[in-house]
């Protein structure tokens, strides 16, 4: 059942009135001001900081790793020096 025609012509005219109200142009500027806030700061999106928290990651673990590895090339510097002290 479809409403009546003068139900549509009143929501068109209410709909209407609100879109050029005081109350719309508030919204409107409100929007504008906060967009102009956030593009001053410093943000990145989420996906961004999403890649920048793998690579971070990655990079930990390869600084556990080669810091493995360092310890373990010391050791064998030590063990070769006190074979060479030995002889």
């Amino acid at each position: 059942m479809e409403p009546p025609k003068f139900v549509d012509e009143i929501q068109k005219k209410v709909a209407e009135l609100l879109e050029s109200s005081p109350a719309r142009d508030i919204e409107r500027n409100a929007k504008a001001a906060f967009a102009s806030v956030l593009g001053k700061m410093d943000l990145v999106t989420r996906e961004e900081f999403d890649v920048q928290r793998e690579v971070l990651a990655r990079a930990r673990e390869q600084l556990v790793r080669l810091e493995a590895r360092v310890i373990e090339l010391e050791a064998e510097l030590a063990r070769s020096k006190a074979g060479n002290e030995n002889k």
